[in-house]
């Protein structure tokens, strides 16, 4: 099993707006991925629902754990997701 730490970018931490962008790209990864705070348990990360009860604020760590033949691939492409402020205007 593959795991990443990372802390949270977006400036309102990973609800809403982020937890949208990052639980459709856990779904569209094909591969199990848990998402867990800091001395909690793991959830699906690809349910907005357990991932916005998390209540990961910004600058918090996560640790995010997946299992399969991409895991690694897909660890770092969600860990570099969320070490971007998700919130920040698209121009």
């Amino acid at each position: 099993m593959a795991e990443r730490t990372v802390a949270i970018a977006s400036r309102v931490g990973l609800h809403a707006r982020p937890a949208t962008i990052f639980t459709q790209a856990v779904a569209a990864a094909a591969v199990p991925v848990t998402i867990a705070k800091a001395g909690g348990a793991p959830v699906d990360a690809s349910s907005i629902l357990f991932v916005m009860s998390l209540g990961v604020g910004h600058g918090e760590e996560v640790t995010l754990s997946a299992d399969g033949a991409d895991a690694d691939r897909v660890l770092d492409e969600l860990v570099a997701l969320l070490a971007t402020d998700l919130d920040e205007e698209q121009k």
